[in-house]
């Protein structure tokens, strides 16, 4: 429970568990090695994984692929329940979600996931609707295995990417854009390591950098106020660095305001349909976000086709189901299951993908006492192994152990010089 609620390293456990025994007089008569918690909580995984079967109630699948460790990838696939945004009344946690498919593989392309996906769903039944990122991979592998059922299942796009790729479409090319990010960076670099560094811009990301890019926006629209100050101002000396430091960047004024203006009003839409979900109530407020950007604007086009599109998505859904429906549109929180594994396994001496991605179900879901020792009973330790063989069949770690046997093997027979270097 340390590692599943309070996601701690494995070998910490341990060590929370001494410390509680010695000081809080816990009375426990023993405390397990970390090597003891790993198998508990992937017989969890496990486990869980294991008893996934059909329900009658409507969900939606959440898919996705974690970023490489190692040499390989694993495709994971979320249930959540159709309504659990109105249930919970905001944006949903991991424990309303279940782990529901995981494959690993290290050549991932659209037949091996619609492959996956086929064998997931004929275990867990047929989801509602399916929401994924703009990945090119998993657009292939959605639509083949599409192609070969009779019923259509709507693919929701989640909004984060599609406000960001909008977004990169904008400014991507736009030559105030690219003088704007080189100069903060060259900024940035002048200003660490100084008695300026709390006004730094912020890191921008080098891969997916415009999921987050209105924080850059709200430090831009500050700078500008800041060096807009008169020079008689107590500041004065602080101002000076900065326009040495930012030079030239009051006149890229007017971008800056457009930029901050753009990327506030994504945010603000984001805020909207992540915590509340889509619905004619959301959309309209969405509609009013957009209509204040100006006319031309692409990314305001982009956006305005994606609520149309997902509106009739909706629409469908909540005529099917006759329920009080707010649509998830968003796979954060997937993401957010990537992170926890990420966070947990990231001592590892050796990243590599293997046994330890079965943390990733036992991670999701409410896993309480009953859950736990449930599982535990069903599912045993050589279940582990047999299920290692099956799904990971190579690891880095048994590949080097694999080479240096065999070249400790024939040691003897490789010729060895060496060379003597005395003192004097």
């Amino acid at each position: 429970m340390l590692i599943v609620r309070a996601i701690i390293s494995f070998r910490s456990a341990p060590r929370i568990l001494g410390l509680l025994n010695r000081e809080a007089w816990l009375g426990l008569t023993w405390v397990p090695h970390f090597t003891s918690v790993i198998n508990w909580t992937l017989r969890l995984g496990l486990g869980l994984l294991q008893r996934v079967v059909p329900i009658d109630t409507p969900w939606l699948a959440i898919i996705d692929h974690s970023i490489d460790i190692g040499t390989k990838k694993a495709l994971v696939v979320l249930r959540v329940p159709l309504t659990a945004l109105v249930t919970r009344g905001s944006a949903i946690c991991l424990e309303d979600c279940e782990c529901v498919g995981l494959t690993i593989s290290d050549q991932i392309n659209g037949d091996t996931v619609a492959a996956d996906l086929q064998t997931i769903f004929v275990q867990a039944g047929l989801p509602t609707a399916i929401i994924k990122d703009g990945d090119y991979t998993l657009n292939k592998g959605v639509s083949l295995w599409q192609d070969k059922r009779d019923t259509v299942v709507p693919v929701i796009y989640d909004i984060g990417h599609a406000a960001a790729n909008a977004l990169k479409k904008e400014f991507e090319n736009n030559g105030a854009y690219l003088r704007f990010i080189a100069m903060i960076n060259r900024g940035a670099k002048c200003l660490r390591q100084t008695n300026l560094a709390f006004l730094t811009p912020p890191k921008l990301r080098g891969k997916g950098r415009f999921l987050s890019i209105s924080t850059l926006g709200k430090w831009a629209a500050k700078m500008i106020e800041v060096l807009a100050i008169p020079e008689s101002h107590q500041l004065s000396p602080m101002l000076t660095k900065l326009r040495e430091v930012l030079p030239a960047f009051q006149t890229l004024n007017r971008f800056v305001q457009r930029f901050y203006d753009t990327t506030h009003v994504v945010a603000g839409m984001l805020d909207i349909l992540k915590n509340k979900g889509l619905n004619h109530g959301t959309a309209e407020q969405c509609s009013q976000l957009l209509a204040s950007l100006p006319r031309d604007s692409k990314i305001k086009k982009r956006l305005q086709s994606w609520l149309h599109d997902h509106l009739k998505i909706y629409t469908q859904l909540a005529k099917n189901h006759s329920t009080d429906l707010s649509l998830m549109v968003s796979s954060d929180i997937i993401e957010s299951l990537f992170g926890n594994f990420k966070h947990i396994i990231e001592r590892s001496p050796q990243a590599d993908m293997n046994r330890s991605t079965l943390l990733i179900p036992a991670l999701c879901g409410r896993s309480d006492a009953v859950v736990v020792e449930r599982a535990l009973a069903q599912t045993r330790h050589n279940d582990l192994q047999t299920w290692e063989q099956a799904n990971i069949p190579y690891t880095l770690r048994k590949k080097r152990q694999a080479f240096f046997a065999t070249f400790g093997n024939n040691q003897s027979q490789i010729p060895v010089k060496i060379t003597l270097k005395l003192a004097g």
